[in-house]
């Protein structure tokens, strides 16, 4: 059987580091957990005119994660925290490509950033800066590597994560200050962290339309590799 080919959004630089010139940066190991799973990773520029036409060239798609954050404006936030730093076209990309992908009933992998972005795409809002909204919350910001535990999830029974995972309970790495802040209508909360902010959605309506607030790409667990492995095999079954 030939391998789905996947689509995987880019980080985008304006300078320095790799270049004195614009860039877009991937790391390796998303490519490499899509190709582990059986897919084929292409890597989509930021072009939202685009969008429906890259599309029409994959059979699914990864929203990925990023140093940045969605414009609290886009979810009908009256104010925006000091911490939020956005990257605007990369964000109406993938405003424009993930619609299209929902459109198309293809399915989205959101990780990290790309699963708030997929949250507010869903009709959902988002916290902002989570120490200043969460008592007592721990720290989302690991200090420790990401290739290691930060600290452990819930995972809801009757989810299509539970699912894919076959565990209750999952250790993921953590790297994000914001997070879904609600359950708007057809969105499913399957994952859950200890302080209670919201570490996994799915939307009840698609075959598979999966977000989680880790990183599976490190695969520190079976569970990461089995989120991948689901997500090549729904691609790979897609009309």
């Amino acid at each position: 059987m030939s391998a789905p080919v996947i689509g995987i959004t880019a980080d985008f630089e304006t300078q320095g580091g790799y270049s004195k010139f614009p860039w877009y940066a991937l790391r390796e190991n998303y490519c490499a957990a899509v190709i582990r799973a059986g897919g084929l990773p292409v890597v989509l520029p930021h072009e939202p005119d685009l969008a429906e036409s890259y599309l029409d060239s994959v059979e699914g798609l990864v929203l990925t994660g990023g140093d940045f954050d969605v414009d609290p404006a886009l979810f009908g936030a009256g104010e925006r925290h000091p911490s939020v730093k956005t990257k605007d076209k990369r964000t109406a990309f993938e405003l424009a490509v993930a619609r299209g992908a929902l459109d198309r009933h293809m399915p989205v992998l959101g990780i990290c950033g790309g699963q708030q972005l997929l949250h507010v795409v869903l009709g959902g809002a988002l916290i902002q800066h989570i120490p200043d909204e969460v008592a007592g919350a721990l720290a989302h910001e690991q200090p420790n590597p990401r290739d290691e535990a930060g600290h452990e999830v819930d995972v809801r029974k009757g989810t299509l994560l539970h699912r894919i995972v076959g565990v209750t309970r999952l250790a993921v790495n953590s790297a994000h200050h914001q997070a879904a802040k609600d359950e708007p209508d057809g969105v499913v909360i399957n994952a859950v962290a200890p302080d209670g902010v919201i570490e996994g959605i799915e939307a009840a309506q698609e075959r598979f339309c999966l977000g989680v607030q880790w990183h599976p790409e490190f695969a520190i667990s079976d569970g990461d590799g089995r989120i991948f492995e689901a997500f090549v095999e729904a691609a790979r079954s897609s009309p």
